[in-house]
């Protein structure tokens, strides 16, 4: 028999809230989390704006040695992940520690202390210095083992990447863990911190983010016929994933069930997704046919849609395709559209929205679209302007990365 599993706990640190309940609030007041980049001088930059977080003091969470040890992508991870842990009320103490792993997700890593060390170095004439910390602070598993070490969590531990589809990655990689009763529970997510010189430099030079500076807030702009790329977002989210009978045995608040999840390539392009979204679609049936049902049972898919021309279109075209035209019964959105791209990170708080909607029983709309481009498939309901009430059993979270990477996640009403 297949072991059940369900989600037990949930952590987010975003650029509209800095908690699932702050976070959740502004999905449905529709708010956005774009404007001018604070981090560093964007005065020769085409991008001056991102999605950044806001009122965050990491002094407030960690003392000053634990913050110049870590780049801030391990921090946000840490942040996320202890309110996850404080959500899903765990004893510790009462729990089998080698049976709790955790499975951390990033797309980029350390690339906040890359940037800076390396830019010492060449400006140093003092010869080749760095810190010791240099190293583990930018390698990309580094999370997963300090959440480990800060809970003494002694079970299954590594960390995905799959660009932007790595978070997701992340809980279809918890999922069957628990399934093949490796573990009874997992927290898995993803965090970035990539609004950096480099990063805003080089998605930049591929001509992915949008440049629309006089119009920050209105520039992640999902299916609108004037969408011209992506506006990059930072930090976290965390998932607590626990096999049934154990969330049961401890009296846990159940969230949502997953009960399906997909993985495929494109194998078309190196950063382009196909223009038809067969890869797309690909994953979504395999996790369509693990949890037993069709398209026409879903209610509600959170979209990558990142507000680029081409993968915009390829994701629609994935689901009206699944869904052999009949698309009347379902609700999309796009809540990067208010977050901006959080990258390796997006998959886990994409998901915790997909979650969230499940639960509360309302899709969080998709903002910024005011001209629907007019060679997109018709009849999908994009939930553009504002939040729709509706029960939803069943929710799918898509999400896809540079290298053809799709990966999705699908969440059902948790019943008894």
């Amino acid at each position: 028999m297949t072991r059940r599993v369900v989600i037990t706990g949930l952590g987010a640190l975003t650029p509209i809230g800095n908690n699932v309940s702050d976070f959740w609030d502004a999905l449905l007041a529709g708010t956005s989390g774009a404007g001018p980049i604070t981090k560093f001088d964007t005065e020769l930059f085409k991008t001056k704006f991102a999605c950044e977080l806001k009122g965050v003091n990491l002094e407030d969470h960690f003392d000053r040695k634990e913050i110049r040890k870590n780049d801030p992508f391990t921090l946000y991870a840490l942040i996320a992940c202890k309110e996850a842990m404080e959500d899903s009320k765990i004893e510790l103490y009462k729990t089998d520690t080698n049976r709790f792993g955790v499975i951390w997700a990033s797309g980029n890593g350390g690339i906040t202390t890359f940037e800076n060390e390396v830019l010492e170095y060449a400006e140093s004439t003092r010869g080749p210095r760095f810190s010791p910390f240099f190293i583990p602070k930018i390698l990309v598993d580094t999370p997963s083992g300090a959440i480990a070490l800060k809970y003494g969590l002694r079970g299954v531990n590594h960390c995905t990447v799959s660009a932007c589809a790595s978070s997701t990655s992340a809980l279809m990689d918890a999922l069957n863990y628990i399934r093949l009763g490796k573990t009874d529970i997992m927290l898995a997510g993803g965090s970035e911190a990539a609004i950096t010189r480099a990063g805003i430099g080089g998605f930049g030079a591929m001509k992915a983010l949008s440049t629309n500076n006089d119009n920050a807030n209105e520039a992640s702009r999902p299916f609108d016929v004037n969408r011209d790329g992506f506006v990059m977002g930072e930090g976290a989210g965390a998932l607590i994933l626990e096999e049934y009978e154990h969330a049961k045995a401890r009296g846990a608040h159940i969230y949502a069930e997953l009960v399906g999840a997909g993985m495929s390539n494109d194998a078309y392009h190196a950063t382009a997704t196909h223009p038809e979204g067969e890869g797309a679609q690909l994953a979504i049936q395999m996790a369509l046919d693990e949890a037993q049902i069709t398209m026409a049972e879903v209610d509600y898919v959170n979209l990558h849609a990142t507000s680029t021309p081409v993968g915009d279109a390829s994701e629609l075209r994935a689901i009206y395709n699944i869904s052999k035209g009949n698309t009347s019964h379902l609700h999309v959105s796009a809540t990067k559209s208010m977050t901006g791209h959080l990258l390796g990170a997006a998959g886990a708080v994409e998901a915790i929205a997909a979650v969230k909607a499940i639960e509360k029983g309302v899709v969080p709309p998709t903002i910024n679209t005011k001209d629907v481009d007019p060679d997109l498939p018709e009849g999908i309901n994009l939930t553009l302007g504002q939040k729709v009430e509706k029960n939803i059993n069943y929710a799918i979270s898509n999400t896809f990365g540079f290298g053809g990477h799709n990966a999705i996640a699908l969440f059902k009403k948790y019943k008894a």
